[in-house]
């Protein structure tokens, strides 16, 4: 683990549904580097899911504190505005806009941002061509691969240059092939950009491409095992 401040500081996070008879997250603690590639697995209901959600800020915790680059979400008075800034989001399901172009969809977090119509496109297209889609900017998503809406995904996530990305199952649905596509991806983004990521997944075979790998059981954090020691500042090259 890097010694610099770390991307993600979970302390004490409890979530309950069902008006607090049913605990999903039972005082998980949890630290992440900046630049660190982190894969959080276990058995279907056991908290992941939520854990990323409460992240993203798409739920409230019911106790407990999500520092995201120093700032503390539970304080944030505009989490839309965070979603679009400061993490960037994947699922499963790609969640593209079928009415618009591969680019218009990257388009749609800048909005919060105040970019100017070209200054949104040539941003669209540089983030096309990063995740390999040169010449498939104006494709609505019928015309495109599971594969390549998953990255038109990414390229969306990354608008507005987030330090950490956050993917739910991102692999979930393609074939082994685009699967191997998308987490070399992510490896590359993480070494080549220093971007954290955070992805929670059923597959072993993609947790193993984690530099480490968190295991939640009932609610909590049961183990972790680090594969890689050395994480990289925003940037800067890995090398292991």
């Amino acid at each position: 683990m890097s010694d610099r401040t770390p991307a993600l500081s979970i302390r004490g996070l409890v979530k309950t549904f069902e008006d607090g008879k049913m605990r999903a997250l039972d005082g998980v603690d949890l630290e992440v580097g900046a630049g660190e590639f982190v894969a959080v697995v276990g058995p279907s209901g056991c908290g992941k899911s939520t854990l990323l959600h409460l992240i993203a800020a798409l739920d409230r915790a019911d106790a407990g504190s999500i520092i995201v680059r120093g700032k503390d979400i539970e304080q944030e008075t505009n989490l839309s505005r965070y979603r679009a800034r400061d993490v960037g989001l994947v699922f499963q399901l790609d969640n593209l806009l079928t009415n618009l172009s591969a680019s218009e969809n990257v388009q749609v977090p800048m909005f919060e941002g105040g970019k100017s119509a070209r200054q949104r496109r040539a941003r669209a297209e540089e983030l096309l061509a990063l995740v390999g889609l040169v010449g498939k900017t104006n494709s609505r998503p019928s015309q495109l691969s599971g594969g390549e809406r998953q990255r038109v995904a990414i390229a969306r996530a990354l608008a507005n240059d987030p330090e950490v990305l956050l993917a739910d199952e991102p692999t979930g649905r393609l074939d082994s092939v685009s699967g191997r596509r998308i987490l070399d991806l992510l490896e590359h983004l993480r070494d080549q950009r220093g971007l954290t990521v955070i992805v929670v997944t059923h597959d072993r075979d993609v947790a193993a491409r984690a530099d480490r790998i968190v295991e939640m059981l009932d609610g909590r954090i049961v183990s972790g095992s680090e594969v890689h020691t050395q994480v990289p500042s925003r940037g800067e090259a890995r090398t292991t």
